[in-house]
């Protein structure tokens, strides 16, 4: 795991000479949607001309997102802002969640903790769903209540008489920023659950199940693309795949105020390539 023995080796810049110049190096790419492809308003028209030379150049790749919804989910949503092609590329982490639940857990009852547009994750076994904390086998959190989006204590709170319970993280994202405003995601939820001493287990990057669900990583050159160094970047070093870090995306103003190779540090990872935003 690369990003536990961190060397100061400073990335390749690929704002000028685009990810063309690297593009023969790899045969399968994994590409971040959040903040790389779209900002949950509207698509990047950059990295939508890099899917077009991706696919023409017949190189696979994968539309790899931390969001706790099924994959038909997140295709529709992509249709809507505007997106014509590549669905049959999208994996999610509520798709890699969702086959565990079904295969493993499907007699157990469950307390949701997330708002209602993520109800279609569990919709085939919704009768598992309880409305009190107390009738729950395990807590499925897919992100915050509508209602507590600010207030991580609240939710400390809420589960302080129930960590013999696990938790089912379906988006380990701490943050996202959709547009200008940034969010809490279920993974701050999910950490809020460890520090009380709470079992999580998780589905999605950096977690190194959702990558070998999504496709066949065998005998293939891996690039990972993205704009969180602790999911996308983090999970590339501990599958041991060279990495691209969009450095406009979630990080922007952590680069700006101390220098990219002291956030890198921070975070103890490892980055080959960065660019602003993605460009061909």
């Amino acid at each position: 795991m690369r990003f536990l023995s961190y060397i100061s080796n400073m990335p390749k810049n690929l704002d000028h000479s685009g990810i063309k110049s690297i593009v023969n190096s790899y045969d399968l790419f994994f590409i971040d949607l959040w903040g790389v492809v779209h900002n949950g308003i509207n698509l990047y028209e950059n990295s939508i001309k890099v899917l077009e030379n991706l696919a023409a150049a017949k190189k696979d790749f994968v539309l790899l997102t931390n969001a706790p919804r099924l994959n038909e989910n997140v295709v529709n949503f992509l249709k809507k802002i505007g997106l014509k092609k590549y669905f049959e590329n999208v994996f999610t982490s509520g798709e890699a969640a969702h086959k565990h639940l079904v295969n493993e857990l499907d007699k157990q009852k469950f307390f949701h903790i997330g708002p209602p547009r993520d109800f279609d994750l569990f919709k085939n076994f919704e009768k598992n769903k309880v409305l009190n904390i107390e009738d729950a086998d395990y807590l499925l959190c897919t992100g915050l209540f509508d209602d507590h989006e600010s207030d991580l204590n609240y939710y400390k709170n809420l589960f302080s008489n129930h960590i013999s319970k696990k938790m089912i993280c379906t988006n380990p994202d701490l943050i996202v920023d959709r547009g200008e405003k940034r969010e809490y995601c279920a993974g701050s939820v999910a950490k809020s659950f460890e520090e009380i001493k709470g079992k999580v287990i998780y589905f999605g990057k950096p977690h190194p199940p959702v990558y070998n669900l999504s496709t066949n990583l065998n005998n293939k050159r891996v690039l990972c693309i993205g704009d969180n160094l602790n999911t996308d970047i983090k999970g590339a070093n501990i599958q041991n795949f060279d990495s691209l870090l969009i450095t406009n995306g979630i990080h922007r103003q952590e680069i700006l105020e101390i220098e990219l190779d002291h956030v890198l540090k921070k975070y103890e990872v490892n980055v080959e390539y960065t660019q602003k935003i993605l460009k061909w």
